[in-house]
């Protein structure tokens, strides 16, 4: 099947335990260029087996580091992978496909199915956690925020069917720094910048009803145990999101 040549772009930090997988995964692709933060485990080397090039980059964000990498990669169609992600062979045929007569479009949504400590989570409104992530390289960039950003995109946009694997929470220890320490520190400031304030009302309800909503109206209990730990996880993430909020007003308060 001839089709356009695809660049596989892959952020990276410190992800020696899962990038070989990842690359592994992508390595069919015409180019892959991976775009490091200075990683000091062994990151880099494997990268060099498989990576055409090799971009490095200090990192603020995820946004700001994809919107520096894009334009860098030779080819006009790009997919954009993280380390702890994975591209299937039936996405992979799918995406081939749709590259050998991509028609009008300028880029591709892919649903996402995201795994928890080995366990897809197909309930809880984990899946299918659309991403826009297959487009060209001159059409899409990445919002400008901390947390969250997704791809703005000039042009018409499908949407593909095969699931890209996401195995993102791993461990108790990696949700407890990641998603609860930074992602609600950013999450916090955006709102404050956004001009929402802390209320006691939100800090108290938001998050039994953000637990209450996935574990059983959208039925994350379907999904076992890690079904319900990630309900809480994302119930705390608000409840932590908010707590930092009131501490940075507290900030702003005049002292006596």
């Amino acid at each position: 099947m001839t089709r356009q040549p695809l660049s596989v772009l892959i952020p990276c930090g410190d992800s020696a335990d899962v990038i070989q997988d990842c690359l592994e995964s992508v390595k069919w692709a015409d180019e892959i260029v991976v775009v490091d933060s200075y990683s000091r485990d062994g990151t880099l080397e494997i990268a060099r087996r498989y990576a055409a090039r090799i971009l490095q980059h200090e990192y603020y964000d995820s946004a700001t580091q994809k919107n520096w990498a894009i334009p860098q990669v030779q080819h006009e169609w790009l997919l954009i992978v993280d380390s702890d992600e994975r591209v299937t062979d039936a996405l992979r045929q799918e995406i081939e496909m749709q590259l050998a007569n991509p028609e009008d479009y300028a880029g591709f949504q892919i649903p996402r199915l995201n795994h928890a400590w080995g366990t897809p989570l197909r309930h809880g409104g984990n899946y299918p956690d659309y991403q826009l992530r297959l487009f060209k390289r001159d059409c899409g960039r990445y919002q400008p925020k901390r947390v969250h950003a997704h791809v703005i995109l000039e042009g018409r946009c499908g949407v593909l069917r095969q699931p890209l694997m996401h195995y993102g929470q791993r461990s108790m220890s990696q949700v407890t720094r990641h998603l609860l320490g930074e992602f609600t520190t950013w999450e916090a400031e955006e709102r404050w910048r956004q001009g929402v304030r802390f209320s006691r009302r939100s800090l108290l309800l938001r998050p039994l009803g953000a637990f209450c909503y996935r574990a059983f109206y959208l039925r994350g209990f379907r999904d076992g145990v890690p079904g319900l730990i990630m309900a809480g996880v994302w119930a705390s993430y608000i409840f932590i999101t908010y707590a930092k909020m009131w501490e940075m007003e507290q900030m702003t308060q005049p002292r006596e």
